[in-house]
Parts: C-alpha cells; structure tokens; sequence
C-alpha cells in the first residue's frame, strides 16, 4: 500500500448474508452453523493483508425501526425473515471481532449504512483513505476520490473496487448522481417506490440529461416520452421521497474517535485461535499465528512425560505389568507392496504413564522372543484395548502370526460415524477439535497424543451414544476392522501370465479403434489432445458445440454422450477412452503392485465415503468397469490360491429395491419381492398397464431404468435421456409408477422434510449423512441435496447389510475352523477362496449368513457362484 493511513470498513449485514448464501450449510460438532462466519472471516482476513489498514471497523444493523421506517411505514416490507441458521451466527461473528480487536458499530434508529458514511466522512475529514466492503451497491453514492466501494461479487470469490473516477466512466453519473438513479428506479429489495414505468436504463438515461431529480422535475415539460413525462408529473413526490429513503445518512450523532479504533496489534490472538477451534476452521489458523501463549500453556497442559522402551527384557517388564485397560497407537513404515509394510513404533497408554516402545529395533534383538512377547499383551481376552486407526497395524500384527483380541474402541471409526463427510481423521485434528487442544507437531506428536486418547474416547463413546449408534458402531463398524485387515493379508492371487496376454489383446484393440477413429476423422491426430480432438469434432465434422472451456471446446464424457447419435465416430472415440484408461490402471497398474507372493493386497478403506459404503485403493478392485467385455476380461487374472481350492461370489439381488421397499414400506413392491415376482417385469406391468405375461424385454428394460432411477432421485429430464423418449413421456412413466407404489412417494416427500428440518438422513441402523445442500438458495445444489437426502437412506442402508454379513461370514468361517478365506467385497458382492473340500459348507454357510443378517419386510435373496477365476465366479 502507499503511505497513507488506510481504514477498513465492513458492512457486516451484508458479507453475512453473501457469505451465507455463497458457502452451503456448515456446522462444527456441536451442530452451530458456520458457513456465513467463514465466509466472512475470510473476506476480513484476505482484505487485512491486502491493504494492510491502520483502522478497521465494522457495522451491523439493530433489529428495531429505523427513522426510515418511521417516514415510511412499508420501508424494506415483504422481505424474509433471516434464516434462523444465520441468525445464530451474529453472535459469533461480534465475538470473533472483539477477540480481533475491532471496533463494532450499531445504534438504534439507523442502518449500517449511515453508520458506514458518517465513519468514511470523518476519516476522509482526516486525510484517512477509506475502502468498504459490501454485498450492497447502495454504497456506491459514497464513492469519491478518497473513498473506494468494494462491491463482492460472486459469492465471496470475486469483487469490484469503485472509486469516483471509475463510476462516472463505467455509469455515466458521479456517486451522488446514483442516488437520483435509485429515486427514479425504485428499489424494490427496500421496498422504495420510485416512479412507475422508470426502470435502470431510463433512469440513467434522465439523470445523465438533467443531472438531478430536482432539476429532471423543473424541466418536466422538455421530456419527449409522454408516458415517462405524465409519470414524473404524477409521481413527483414518490421522487423527491424515494431519493430521500435512498440517501445514506452522514451525519449519524456517534463519536467516531480514530485514536480509539485504531488497529490493535495485541488482539486476543488465543481467543481467536480457540474460536477457529471450535468452529472447526483448521485452514485459518495459520492465518492467526500465536505469540507463543495458545501454543505454550497447552503444550504446558500435554506436556507429556514418557518412557523408552527399547529393549525386549523392558518390554516383557511392562507387558508383564498391564492389566485391565490399555490405549495405543502405531507409527508405521509402509510400502507399495503389503510385505514390506512394518510397525516401526508402538506409543502405549498405562495408568496415566506414556510408553514408546521400539518395535523394529527389539525386533532385531530377538524377533521370535519379541513375536511371544507381543502375544501376552495383543491377544489377551481380558485386556480391554482402545486405539486410533487400528486396521493397518491388526493386518500388520497377523501377517506377524499375532491376532489381536478385544479391541473395545477405535477413535478413528467412531468419529467417521459421527461426522463421515470430513477430509480429515488424523489424531491431531480430532483431539484439536474434540478436545480443545493443539497438537504441536514435532518428535513429541504421538507421545503427547497417547496421553489425549483415553480423553477422546471418553468424548466419541457419548457422542456414538447420544446418536444412537452403539449397534452400527458395535456390531458392525468396529467388528469389521477386523475382518478388513485379514481380506488384505489374505490378498487375491494374480495369473500374470494371462495379465500379460489380456495385456496385448488390450493393445491391440486399442490400435484398431485407432485406426477406425482416424478413418472416420480422414487423417491422423492425438486422440488423447483435448485440443485436438475437439477440432476434428466441432471445426471438421462440423458436431454441434456442447461447452466451451478457457482453453477451447470441451470434449469430457458429458459432451459426448449429448453427441452419441450424431456421429458414428463419438462411440469410437468413448471405447478408445474406456480401453486405455483399462490398460494403464488395470493392466500396467495391477502389475506395479503384485507382492512377492503373486498376490494383490488392495487397502479397504472403512472411513471414506458419505455413504457408508467401503472402498479400496492400491489398486481400487471395486471399480473396474464392466460394461464392455474388454473390462470383464480383466477379471479373469484373478484366480484362487491353488488348484485345491476355487473362486466364490455371493451377490446380493436387488438390494436396493428392496430396501426401498422395505423403508417406504409400500405393499405392492413388498408383495412383488415376497412372491418372487420378477420386479422389474412387474414396474412395467404396473406403467405400462399390461398383464404381467404381456411385458416386452424393452418395456422391461425401460422399467429397470425407472426403478433404478427412482432410487437416485431421477427426474423426467434425466429419464427422457436414459431411455431416449420425450420428456412428457418420461413424466407420465414416473407419474405412473408412484400412482402403482404411493408409499414410495410418501417416503420420498417424508424423507426431504425431514432432511431440510434436521439436514441430515440415517439409515435402518441409524447411520447418519449430513446434507448441507438441501438447504442451498441455488436451486440446482438443493436438487441435489434432495436426490442425496431420498438416495442415501437406501444405499447407506445396503452398505451397512453388506458390512453386516461380511463380520457374520468372516465370524462363522472361523468358528467352524475352515480354511476358506473372505478376499473381496465389491459393491453387493462378497468374493471367497473356498477350497474344493468346503465347497458345499461354504456355499450354504455364506447364503444364509447373507440372507438372514438382517430382518426386512421382504426377503433378501443371494445369488451364489463358483469358477476358476473371478470371471467365471461372476
């Protein structure tokens, strides 16, 4: 900035109200909203370090009239109530200004506004340059050479500065001329009459003409437009008064002392600090560094005293010693490949005492002595254990021959559950937002976070409590851990050599699609150019233009699904794409990470998705497409342990319907699943109004689309291009299928309610997904928003089934001592090794463990199949 003394000054109504309907609903853990005080602390962060101001000051309106009100009774009528969600943040905002030490303004009887240019009068009085924020082009009439406007625009990501100069170029008037401007116009968000019939452009038109409404209405007679002309004669009041309402106050009786407001270096720095903490706003802290105090007394109050334990005869002292309850944590070394992943250090909690034993270097010392060691402690029935993240280090201590026994609490899963769409589980994050308290991260980290983890646990088993979810979390999430690390030191064999011949077959048809593609396009290019390819398209081929980018025309998988039907060349270039994003992941991929055994062991990962649904990495084997049977072929490389033994599927049918079917408790699809009936023969029985014999494949088809579409919340739009009919057709299709399943529709309209009232939904064992959106202004995210809040239910709810019957068939293969392995779970699908010997025990043992792991209203079916790879089984 120049050296001129520089103030700051926020319209705070307004960045409350952008920064709301800018950022969707947040909340912190306590359930307070927060999206507006984000939005508008950074908005006050990133303007402090851009202009760097010696005064900064902010303004809110009081809730009572103003002298506005009193002059004119309908003033600002009509307008909506403020959402209670922000209400609720006012508060909080005026806290976080005093900890930042900067002054508030608001009196009874005027707005923020008068407050704003009473403020920006005296400073510039003062030889002070003044910028205000505001969402609120109102503020432009105080513009001037002194004084800068900053209009936001686009939510809080983007604004204009006007000064007195830019206005006159941009608008033709000066800022006190706009507030003419507004006197003609109206204003209808504050409810200012204005004069009939004058919108923006005339109003400006008059006003550039005669420079004033004064001077407009002592020259009445020389308007041309007679309408406009008997409307100013009419209306000449409502001008005089609308200019009045409109006109910012300067004058405003407050004691503006810029001594007193000047910026304060030492503001309440820890104040702020633990606010952010607990408002959960972890990305602006390093925008408040600390003097040391926040830091200081709570590292004072963790400081925590510990003990090395390096050598084996220390380690069977201290495992001799434990009893009752112990809390650990694990630093691990991991590799690309499973067989090289190593505990390098376990931290242990024991009656208030911290321990950090050196597991790789006692190891060394004796590793058979260690390996017994470790048994007293990890498999002891009666010690009660409770961890953070615990899958890796249980796969790690099996690989090891050790199987861990009585975990009784996994802090990592249990705040998934309480709170599953956050990018975060880290120890650090959850102590800093649970407990209040700031990890430092240095060599001390995880000793200091043991000491926490007996505090945290306390904090996550009441809030699994108080959500109702001690069944999901004990019966379910925490059992599965278990179950998650043995499938990924069991791993799933590979025959490289047909990886390797799958591999050519590969290469080869992604040559001839090549060659067809270049054929249709008569000459050569880069297929995988988005530049290129989008002039053979749209320049060439002459294709209609979808979507434009910066950087030229968009060629993304939407664009060329709205371009199927129009060249034959658009299906090519689709299948080129699918063949070499197979062979480089699935193909080149999948032979980067065979271990040593020629086994895959892919990562399931429990604390991802929303949804409650599992998901894998390294590499992902849950979401190899399948559409094509180039896509399929890649699943016969994965073939059983050894020729005694082969591969095992069991798949759920139809699960999602039938949850629908179950949680809408409709009687007409209920009766459908409990005779058997064929359910999508059934839909299209239903909307096509046929007899069930009568029912074609397409009809069929048509009908498996709608039942399925219905699940995800599809609208007649999305239908009419799935099935390519008309969008009125598509209408009568959904219209149709709820007349013949009301209770679906009722679900469905029950279930946003109840989604905009509480912002989240919960499956049958009480899961929980928080949906922000549904309560978005913008129409398109609150869709959104309600296809998740109708969707989620249902999909969670299959997601908890599959995890149920993956501990039931993992529990009963070991209770009855087989050898047969649990190795995958896709989707609805569970796949085993089995050996040859168990086969028809396991067949029957995974059916009815499956079916029978949970009770609905309708039964759950399984499908069970059997082959020499996983091709085969599927």
């Amino acid at each position: 900035m120049n050296s001129k003394e520089v103030m700051l000054l926020l319209d705070g109504n307004s960045l409350m109200y952008r920064a709301f309907y800018a950022l969707p609903l947040l909340t912190n853990n306590e359930g307070v909203h927060t999206n507006a005080i984000y939005g508008f602390t950074n908005m006050l962060l990133k303007m402090k370090e851009e202009l760097n101001p010696q005064y900064v000051v902010c303004t809110f309106d009081r809730s009572g009239p103003t002298f506005r009100h009193n002059e004119y009774q309908d003033y600002k009528a009509g307008r909506k109530k403020m959402p209670p969600e922000l209400a609720e943040q006012f508060p909080i905002a005026k806290d976080l200004l005093k900890k930042l030490a900067i002054d508030i303004y608001e009196i009874d009887g005027f707005e923020a506004d008068d407050l704003i240019g009473t403020i920006s009068k005296v400073a510039e009085e003062n030889g002070i340059e003044v910028y205000i924020v505001t969402g609120d082009r109102d503020a432009l009439q105080l513009a001037s050479d002194k004084t800068r406007v900053v209009i936001t625009k686009k939510g809080i990501t983007e604004k204009e500065i006007y000064d007195r100069t830019r206005m006159i170029e941009e608008m033709g008037v000066t800022p006190t001329q706009f507030i003419d401007v507004k006197g003609l116009m109206g204003d209808p968000s504050d409810n200012i009459p204005g004069v009939p019939g004058i919108g923006e452009k005339t109003a400006y038109k008059l006003i550039k003409e005669y420079g004033s409404i004064e001077n407009l209405l002592n020259n009445v007679e020389n308007i041309s437009g007679k309408k406009v002309k008997e409307n100013l004669m009419e209306h000449r009041e409502d001008a005089i008064f609308s200019k009045k309402l409109a006109t910012i106050i300067r004058e405003v009786p407050i004691d503006v002392d810029l001594e007193a407001i000047k910026s304060k270096e030492n503001f309440d720095r820890d104040g702020v600090r633990r606010l952010f903490i607990d408002l959960q706003f972890k990305s602006l802290l390093d925008k408040i560094p600390s003097e040391g105090n926040v830091d200081e007394i709570e590292e004072e109050e963790i400081k925590a005293s510990y003990e090395n334990v390096e050598s084996l005869n220390k380690l069977k002292e201290l495992f001799d010693e434990i009893k009752e309850e112990v809390f650990l944590t694990f630093k691990l070394q991991s590799e690309n490949v499973f067989s090289k992943s190593l505990i390098e250090k376990i931290f242990l909690n024991y009656n208030e005492k911290n321990y950090v034993i050196f597991l790789k270097e006692i190891l060394e010392e004796s590793k058979e002595e260690t390996l017994s060691t470790l048994k007293i402690l990890f498999e002891n029935e009666d010690l009660r254990k409770i961890c953070h993240d615990i899958k890796i280090p249980y796969s790690i201590l099996y690989k090891m021959g050790i199987d861990f026994k009585n975990l009784v609490f996994d802090t990592k899963i249990a705040a998934y559950l309480v709170d599953p769409s956050r990018k975060d589980y880290e120890l650090d994050t959850l102590i800093r937002e649970y407990l209040k308290i700031l990890i430092k991260i240095d060599e001390n980290q995880h000793v200091n976070e043991i000491s926490l983890l007996k505090n945290l646990y306390k904090e996550l088993n009441s809030q699994i409590k108080n959500y109702d979810m001690e069944a999901l979390y004990y019966k379910v999430e925490l059992p599965l851990g278990k179950v998650l690390a043995s499938m990924e030191v069991e791993g799933f064999k590979v025959d490289e050599e047909t990886l390797n011949h799958i591999g050519e077959k590969f290469v080869s048809e992604i040559e001839k699609m090549q060659k067809e593609i270049y054929s249709l396009a008569e000459e050569e290019f880069n297929i995988n150019s988005p530049k290129q390819l989008g002039k053979i398209l749209f320049e060439k081929l002459d294709l209609p233009v979808i979507k434009k980018t910066k950087t030229g025309y968009s060629t993304n998988a939407e664009v060329l699904e709205e371009l199927e039907d129009k060249h034959p060349i658009i299906s090519k270039i689709t299948y080129y794409r699918q063949l070499t994003k197979l062979h480089s992941t699935y193909v080149e991929g999948l032979k980067n990470v065979i271990d040593e055994d020629g086994k895959i062991h892919s990562s399931f990962n429990q604390t991802v998705t929303t949804t409650g649904r599992l998901s894998s990495t390294e590499p992902n084997l849950q979401n190899i497409p399948i559409k094509y049977e180039m896509g399929r072929e890649i699943r016969k490389v994965f073939i059983p342990n050894n020729e005694d033994s082969v591969i095992l599927s069991g798949d759920y049918s139809q699960i999602e319907l039938r949850v629908l079917a179950h949680i809408a408790n409709d009687p007409n699809m209920i009766e459908a699943f409990i005779n058997n009936t064929d359910i999508h023969t059934k839909t299209a029985s239903e909307v096509f109004k046929v007899p069930l014999e009568e029912v074609t494949s397409t009809m069929r088809s048509n009908a498996k689309a709608v039942n399925f579409g219905i699940v995800y919340g599809i609208g007649d739009f999305s239908l009419s291009k799935d099935l390519h009919i008309s969008k009125k057709e598509a209408k009568e299709y959904i219209d149709t299928y709820f007349e013949r399943y009301p209770n679906v529709k009722q679900y469905m309209d029950d279930t946003i309610e109840k989604a905009k009232k509480d912002m989240y939904v919960t499956t049958i064992l009480n899961r929980r997904r928080y949906i922000p959106e549904i309560l978005n202004s913008k129409k398109m995210v609150s869709a959104l928003g309600e296809r998740l809040a109708m969707n989620s239910p249902i999909q969670g709810s299959a997601a908890d089934i599959i995890k149920m019957a993956m501990v039931k068939v993992y529990e009963e293969l070991k209770q009855r001592n087989l050898k047969s392995t649990l190795i995958l779970q896709v989707h609805d699908e569970l796949i085993l090794n089995v050996y040859k010997e168990e086969l028809e025990e396991v067949r029957e043992l995974v059916k009815t463990s499956m079916e029978n792991v949970l009770t609905l209203n309708v039964p759950l079916e399984v499908d069970i199949n059997e082959g020499e790879n996983w091709y085969e089984a599927k």
